[in-house]
This record gives C-alpha cells, structure tokens and sequence, in this order.
C-alpha cells in the first residue's frame, strides 16, 4: 500500500486552489481561519460560471487531492450551485458566481488573514 504525501494544512490548500483554478475557477482565495474558528484552518473559496464548471472544479479537486487528502464529506455535487469539500484542517467551497454573492463568505470571513496563492497557478491575469 503506498503512503499518503504529508504535507501541511496550509500546504493542501494552496493545492486545492490549485486544483480549482486548472479548471479555470474564478475569484480563487485561500483563507487562513485558525485563529478566529475551530471549525477548520482554512477555506478555499472558489468560482464557477455554470452548474457544469462548479461541478468539474469540484472533481478536479477531489480527484487531485486523493494523493493528499481524502474529504471526510462532500455536498452539493448534484445541484452544482455550492459544493462544500469537507477535509476536517481545509473546507473548500465552490460556488456558481451568483450564489456567491447571495451568501458572501468573503466579506463573513473577512477578517481572516487572506494566503497567497503562487502566481504559477493563477490563470486570470497571465499574458496571453
């Protein structure tokens, strides 16, 4: 049986953000809320534009993060309007843009220390 890579909290998420931007998820950001809430260490806030591409995003990561991490649960894949990936330390939500708004956790989890996300992954505002 092969073993897991260890890697850290902060780590799986920069991943996870990764993960969701190579299915070109939108407004990608990676909070740190360790210190203001027990229910995780961070939130992986993400972007889609239909039921479809917040669907792909969704398996993406699952998928990719197998290597890692494994979800202790996972909501919302059907509809594809908020999918929740539950990784107990990491909970990545995955929005269509509209719902985004309607629920706002950025502005929620404002406070929260916001993580660089390498510009390696990032695709919205590289040269073409």
């Amino acid at each position: 049986m092969q073993d897991k890579e260890v890697l850290t909290a902060q780590e799986r998420a920069i991943k996870c953000a990764a993960f969701a931007l190579d299915k070109k998820a939108l407004d990608v950001k990676i909070l740190e809320i360790k210190r203001i809430s027990s229910i995780a260490d961070y939130l992986v806030l993400a972007s889609g534009r239909s039921d479809r591409q917040v669907q792909a995003i969704a398996e993406s990561v699952k998928v990719e993060m197998k290597p890692f991490d494994r979800p202790i649960d996972m909501e919302g894949v059907e509809e594809g309007r908020w999918v929740v990936i539950d990784y107990g330390d990491i909970i990545v939500h995955i929005f269509q843009e509209e719902v985004r708004r309607i629920y706002n956790l950025d502005e929620l989890w404002g406070r929260a220390p916001q993580l660089e996300i390498p510009k390696e992954f990032l695709w919205e505002h590289k040269e073409k």
